[in-house]
């Protein structure tokens, strides 16, 4: 069907729910109905009630899947999460610097996390998507005075693993959330950083120039000769230095100072020889009286681009003069850096020192002061550790609701104002509608009221020829919202008058409420019935369907659609690899779906197309980052596990359901009915 030939429904029933989207309704959607209810299951949900011009679509001759023929009444899912931040909230980005999250584009580079070994340690990622709403804030604040302002479904890592600002123990509500007894995982604020004052610019030039460059006046049989050269192999450094010499009315010209070996890098240069340029800069670098703030700051930054380094997660800035250490020492006081003068005995009296503190210490020098050159900010590989400081002290509703922001990363998790943050997870389900791919996907469902009426019409149609129509393969049929519409009601009703073949894949236990339809249906056609039960383990099913029915109730309602005459397939959709493919898992679930009574069993291994694929793969890095380099080979060719393993998985598959005495029951078997519906990969997940 084509999204852009829809028009409005008549407003009809409750007059004071339909009301104006706001924001405009989607270009794709024009004159849509948007409905809010205030029950808590639809909670910050936006209903778009349309009504179609078609209903039975046709699959694409390419998929990989048995059927022709599709109803859809839902596009879009309830069961996502949406997770915001403020808009001011300072991102760690690649450079070691900060960026707010609202300043954020696809592309940036910044910081986020993966496990490594035993430990959690920081990566560089990239941003692939963002996206503002607007929700009711908290502000969650922490032992050191960090503050976050976040949406109550925002998480953030603590020490007992992800949390929600908030949740409930009980209830519709229940979730992991936080409370004062947590601690949040990371370095904890991020210093602001300094402003490019003129003090600023002096200090920088003070330590850069006394550390790193040359200056004099040398007399030679044929003359007096002024020079001024400062050579580095960092051009960030060599650029700021002659931008600032600049503003100082000092034009340097730059040359090749030294080429690169195999030992070293290349080396770049600028340089004056006027007289003027020289005093000016002999000026510069004097040391002040008293240094204000800025210079200080600046004099850091300048000494440890010239002097310092990072290495093994030490920083250290290097000098044999001691009016450079003591300054260097004295600066790093007055901002409160414990700071440590150790003499190793290298040549030429080297002394060193060191900033003790960890990643804390470290990052907040680099933003206090902002060095210039990136690679010694960098604290990639670096293991993240949780300080005594970062309890939740607060978690305090604002009372109000405030535009929030959030990003979709490479690892499934970025770093806000010094804390690991959770991200969102992008779906592109719903741009093609004008819809944000994440928040959008989650909270605002396009309901095809007319859906009833449109079976009817089309299957009254002289070219319809009664093929097999397949439903719940793109978005459950019966997921929450059904209990309110009353969709399929409608539309088994119009299959059932018109004899027409159908089947139905679902993991809603609502189908028990249509049962009387379903039998009358069967009496007249072929009436096919799948579950979709990929494991039974609890834990499991908690962390990645914790929005469908328990898989107790699904075997509950297998069995009693297997009491009314239904001969019920069941996939075991989609099986996971590293979490729900053991011989364990596998005996588990098939001995329980062949004591509710199913008919049939069938493997389906997890498939990972473009949207799934991201989707799933930044919960798997969040929630087990172990199984990141085995399901990076697995798919590493595309959507599909390699062959191999799909056949070994369905023979395992197979031999539980012999042990079970789901044999006859095995792919090909069962002829009374059609083949259980197969969704592509990312049907799937929209089921997940």
């Amino acid at each position: 069907m084509r999204w852009d030939n829809l028009t409005a429904p008549p407003v009809e029933g409750d007059p004071e729910r339909a009301a104006p989207a706001t924001p405009p309704l989607p270009l794709a959607l024009p004159g849509a109905i948007a409905r809010t209810f205030d029950t808590p299951e639809f909670a910050g949900m936006t209903f778009y009630e349309v009504q179609a011009k078609s209903i039975l679509n046709r699959v694409p001759g390419q998929s990989r899947v048995p059927f022709e023929w599709t109803i859809n009444p839902y596009r879009g899912c309830s069961h996502a999460c949406v997770y915001c931040l403020s808009g001011d909230t300072p991102i760690l980005m690649a450079d070691g610097r900060t960026k707010p999250i609202s300043a954020l584009e696809p592309g940036d580079r910044i910081y986020g996390t993966e496990r490594r070994g035993a430990y959690r340690r920081y990566v560089i990622t990239t941003v692939r998507d963002k996206w503002s709403t607007v929700k009711p804030a908290y502000r969650v604040t922490l032992g050191d005075g960090t503050t976050l302002i976040a949406s109550g479904d925002h998480r953030f890592l603590s020490e007992r693993g992800w949390k929600y600002v908030t949740g409930s123990m009980q209830g519709n509500a229940r979730r992991p959330y936080l409370t004062t007894n947590n601690r949040l995982i990371g370095t904890g604020r991020f210093a602001e950083g300094p402003k490019e004052s003129l003090d600023y610019r002096r200090g920088y030039l003070c330590g850069m120039i006394r550390g790193d460059g040359s200056l004099g006046t040398y007399s030679y049989s044929y003359g007096v000769v002024h020079r001024f050269r400062l050579a580095l192999a960092d051009d960030e450094a060599l650029s700021r230095s002659q931008r600032y010499l600049a503003l100082e009315g000092i034009t340097t010209q730059r040359f090749i100072f030294t080429r690169a070996s195999t030992t070293r890098r290349a080396m770049t240069a600028i340089r004056t020889s006027k007289q003027r340029d020289t005093e000016t800069i002999s000026g510069l670098i004097r040391w002040p009286v008293e240094p204000s703030d800025d210079w200080r700051l600046g004099f850091l930054a300048g000494i440890f681009d010239a002097e310092g380094s990072c290495s093994r997660g030490v920083l250290r800035i290097s000098n044999s003069d001691d009016a450079i250490l003591d300054q260097t020492t004295a600066a790093l006081r007055h901002f409160g850096f414990a700071c440590v003068r150790e003499d190793r005995g290298r040549p030429n009296r080297v002394r060193e020192i060191r900033l003790p503190g960890g990643l804390a210490a470290r990052l907040r020098f680099f933003h206090l002061t902002d060095p210039a050159i990136t690679r010694k900010r960098s604290i990639d590989g670096d293991a993240l550790k949780h300080q005594g400081a970062l309890r939740v002290v607060g978690i305090e509703a604002l009372g109000l609701e405030l535009p929030l922001w959030d990003i979709t990363t490479g690892t499934g998790d970025f770093i806000a104002n010094g804390v690991v943050s959770h991200n969102c997870f992008a779906r592109n389900t719903h741009t093609y509608l004008d819809l944000d791919a994440g928040a959008d996907f989650d909270r605002k469902v396009i309901v095809k009221v007319n859906a009833g009426e449109l079976v009817r019409r089309e299957l009254a149609a002289p070219r319809w020829r009664g093929a097999h129509v397949a439903m719940g393969t793109n978005v459950d049929c019966y997921q929450r919202a059904e209990g309110r519409y009353r969709l399929m009601p409608q539309i088994i009703g119009a299959l059932r008058d018109f004899a027409n073949p159908f089947s139905i894949l679902t993991k809603g236990t609502l189908i028990l409420r249509d049962l009387p339809l379903l039998r009358e249906a069967a009496e007249v056609t072929t009436v096919g019935i799948s579950f979709s039960v990929g494991f039974v383990d609890e834990h499991l099913w908690r962390s990645v369907e914790p929005g469908t029915p328990h898989p107790r109730r699904r075997l509950d309602a297998i069995r009693a659609l297997a009491d009314a005459g239904f001969s019920v397939g069941v996939l075991i959709a989609p099986i996971l690899p590293g979490l729900s493919d053991s011989d364990e898992s596998i005996d588990t679930t098939v001995s329980a779906i062949a004591a509710a009574g199913a008919t049939s069993v069938t493997a389906l291994p997890l498939h990972l197309r473009p949207g799934a694929r991201e989707w799933y793969a930044h919960w798997l890095a969040r929630e087990h980052p172990h199984l990141v380099p085995r399901y990076r080979e697995l798919y590493r060719a595309g959507a599909y596990a390699p062959q191999a393993y799909q056949r070994e998985l369905t023979a395992r598959v197979r031999i539980a359901a012999r042990r079970h005495g789901l044999h006859r029951g095995e792919r090909g078997d069962n002829r009374s009915l059609p083949e259980p519906p197969q969704p592509a990969a990312a049907e799937q997940l929209t089921l997940l």
